[in-house]
């Protein structure tokens, strides 16, 4: 498949080499010369961008903050900067690399291909799938036999921790600890209730199917 590469990079001739080498390498791009304009040109399309950090008008780091609240996806900050602290703090508001510039063009790839390579396993990670059920960690969806399913944030964490093993045994300590955070929050009746509204709205999905039995005295699973 066919990346997509956002460059911001107010530099014309800087974007357009790397408009250049990008397409070169197989990926496509789309080039944006200010951080408003990124901004707005920033798009689930879009797998990676390469950010300058010293845009006119508007800090690097509000600008990193901005598209990572829209879609995150990896941030490679290029810039001539090469105070360390400087660094360190870009990394802790989102960006996931640092090119210093002048870069060689080699490093600049390899550094795309890894952050790339990367973002692909922990997306393949967000995602769970058992029987004719796919859950979705990133964007907490959930769908059932092909339709969507609406659940609560307690339905989805436990539902995700009875796919994470399929055939293990959940016990209602475990299942208080991870999805209710401590087993003092909650107790059999409120089990009890989210276990009833997870079957009924997975039964609505698929009538045929039968997706968690009851271990009783110890807790629940999925059923095979």
């Amino acid at each position: 498949m066919q990346r997509t590469i956002l460059i911001i990079e107010d530099d014309t001739e800087i974007n357009d080499m790397l408009r250049i080498l990008l397409r070169q390498n197989g990926y496509r791009t789309i080039s944006a010369f200010s951080g408003t304009e990124g901004i707005l040109a920033h798009n689930k399309e879009v797998s990676l961008i390469l950010l300058d950090l010293m845009l006119p008008g508007r800090s690097g780091e509000d600008i990193i903050r901005e598209l990572k609240a829209k879609h995150n996806v990896p941030v490679i900050v290029t810039s001539a900067i090469h105070d360390v602290g400087k660094k360190v703090d870009l990394f802790s508001l989102g960006a996931d690399d640092y090119v210093t510039k002048p870069f060689h063009n080699e490093e600049l790839l390899a550094r795309i291909g890894a952050r790339l390579r990367t973002n692909t396993e922990l997306n393949a990670n967000d995602t769970l799938t058992y029987k004719d059920i796919v859950l979705n960690r990133s964007d907490f969806s959930a769908v059932c036999s092909g339709k969507s399913v609406e659940l609560s944030k307690h339905e989805f964490a436990l539902l995700a921790l009875l796919m994470e093993k399929p055939d293990r045994t959940c016990t209602k300590s475990l299942i208080y600890d991870t999805v209710w955070d401590y087993e003092n929050s909650a107790d059999d009746n409120t089990l009890n209730v989210h276990i009833s509204k997870l079957r009924k709205k997975l039964k609505e999905c698929n009538p045929d199917e039968e997706y968690i039995e009851t271990v009783w005295g110890i807790g629940y699973r999925l059923k095979k």
